[in-house]
């Protein structure tokens, strides 16, 4: 338990650590306003928030630094929210522009690391079946064909195939305009249901290449890492802290690029009522043992169909990062909503 006088003293030197990033020394705070404590005060209150876990002292200065467990307590308990002004929320509305959700969901994380300088994350909604529009094939060389795959709300996918045999561009115009024909505005995983029977009937050459395409289609895009939209990510080259370690750092962009850990955290957020905190070592991914992961789930129409976060170092501004969440969730899931 705090009493009021260390709980102001852990809020002081949080405040001061997250606004200098610099480890705050008990001279420091002595002459802040508003403690009113004597410098031998302060430092015998130190030694009991360090005995509690909450700060630390680093090995190269005298003063003091949050531990995980001190943001904790701090966000917790101390952290005072503001609500964001009205530009601010004026720009995350303007640039959510209802469309696609893949759109959606790459304008979302632009823009909440445009506004924290950290890295954007966004989860869009799970498509159990997803349907196209077209297909095209083009021969790239030999035995080397490119798919041009496009949905119906406008994503376009790209993939190479490595054929068996080399296709003329005639018999690849023939093949997408037999599956144009025949399964457009279809979902991938209803077609490929039942193009290996249909596409046996038709005893041709081509066949074996337009089931290799719907195979591939439906497994590109129904891979859960391609849900996880990422932005600003190279923002954290400039936090001092995340980079002074070549090593942990890359190993943190290996995250990022893997993605399926993140999936993962992010949908332990996808019952909370609002913003949900990961700090250091809670959020169970190792390599994200030195940030915290600001996370809230997005609704349409009431149903929970994905979250949004920003991923920082563990100093960083709770009070703002906080608010920008909450409400850029707030506003994609009011951009993807329809009229009931």
């Amino acid at each position: 338990m705090l009493n009021e006088r260390a709980q102001i003293l852990l809020k002081t030197l949080i405040e001061r650590y997250i606004a200098d990033g610099q480890p705050v020394g008990s001279r420091t705070l002595s002459r802040l306003p508003g403690l009113e404590l004597s410098p031998a005060s302060i430092r015998n209150v130190m030694a009991d928030l360090e005995d509690m876990g909450l700060v630390t002292s680093p090995h190269t200065s005298a003063g003091r630094i949050p531990t995980a467990r001190g943001y904790r307590v701090f966000v917790d308990r101390l952290l005072a929210i503001q609500p964001l002004a009205a530009p601010e929320v004026d720009q995350i509305a303007l640039g959510l522009v209802p469309d696609s959700p893949q759109k959606l969901a790459q304008a979302a994380s632009h823009l909440l690391s445009d506004l924290t300088h950290f890295a954007g994350v966004v989860v869009t909604p799970q498509r159990p079946d997803v349907a196209f529009r077209q297909i095209e094939f083009l021969r790239l060389s030999e035995k080397r064909v490119l798919l041009i795959l496009v949905t119906l709300d406008g994503d376009v996918q790209n993939h190479l195939l490595t054929t068996a045999r080399d296709y003329a561009p005639s018999e690849l115009v023939e093949a997408a305009n037999f599956l144009n024909a025949h399964y457009a505005g279809q979902g991938l995983s209803s077609v490929a249901a039942r193009i290996e029977v249909e596409l046996r009937q038709l005893q041709s050459d081509i066949s074996t290449l337009m089931s290799a395409a719907i195979r591939l289609g439906q497994r590109s895009l129904s891979d859960p890492a391609d849900a996880v939209v990422i932005a600003g990510e190279n923002r954290l080259l400039d936090v001092d802290e995340l980079s002074e370690d070549r090593t942990r750092l890359r190993e943190l962009f290996d995250t990022f690029e893997r993605r399926t850990e993140l999936l993962r955290l992010l949908d332990q957020s996808r019952g909370a009522q609002g913003v949900r905190l990961f700090i250091g070592e809670e959020s169970g991914v190792m390599t994200l043992g030195d940030c915290s992961v600001v996370a809230a789930p997005y609704r349409i129409n009431g149903q929970v169909v994905g979250t949004l976060g920003v991923i920082g170092p563990t100093r960083m501004a709770y009070e703002r990062v906080i608010p920008i969440v909450d409400i850029t969730a707030r506003l994609v899931g009011s951009a993807l909503s329809y009229p009931e």
